[in-house]
């Protein structure tokens, strides 16, 4: 029988994988404990940051339905439980890394997908998703814009065209002969009186 407090763990750990989008296996060996409260200021609200135990781990990523997680639970382990951006989360661990070699990313999963080292480093690679979604929101008010001034340009054409042929109406006349016509009409051919 499990001890109460295993059980407790074991519970708290399954509902942070099932509570979360994704979640990042570290290994923290080496770092110090200023440099672990300083990973996770680096995260922020975007995730949490826990050393875990490794066999307690096991029974809840089973229990979470993430068993490809097993193979990463070698030596000494953390987690980055992902609540806010992934982008964000990758881009903090590997700078993090960068500065702090002994943090070693291992691998994660991501909406129940698993992700290597590398996969990881990409996402880190990618925009935020507010900066994503402004380049997204500028498209739409360019191609909107775009719209505005195809659907402005046959009414501005047709106007145009309408003032055209009034304006060679006027010039014709009323009974649609040209007023070059009408003058010579009434210079030239007039009827003899015998």
């Amino acid at each position: 029988m499990a001890r109460p407090d295993k059980a407790a763990a074991v519970a708290e750990l399954t509902e942070q994988f099932r509570g979360s989008t994704g979640a990042v296996l570290t290994e923290y060996r080496g770092l110090s404990v200023k440099q672990l409260q300083e990973l996770r200021r680096t995260l922020g609200d975007n995730a949490t940051y826990a050393v875990v135990k490794n066999t307690l781990t096991r029974i809840a990523a089973k229990e979470a339905g993430l068993e490809q997680l097993n193979e990463l639970l070698v030596g000494p382990s953390a987690i980055a439980f992902i609540k806010g951006d992934p982008v964000v989360v990758a881009k903090g661990l590997r700078d993090f890394a960068k500065a702090n070699p002994n943090l070693v990313v291992k691998g994660g999963v991501l909406e129940g997908k698993p992700l290597a080292p590398d996969e990881i480093n990409k996402l880190a690679d990618l925009e935020s998703r507010e900066v994503l979604l402004a380049k997204l929101a500028g498209a739409m008010q360019a191609s909107l814009a775009n719209a505005a001034s195809l659907f402005q340009a046959p009414l501005s054409q047709a106007a145009r065209l309408v003032e055209a042929l009034r304006a060679k109406v006027e010039a014709e006349g009323p009974a649609g002969e040209s007023a070059e016509d009408a003058t010579a009409s009434q210079d030239g051919d007039q009827p003899s009186e015998s």
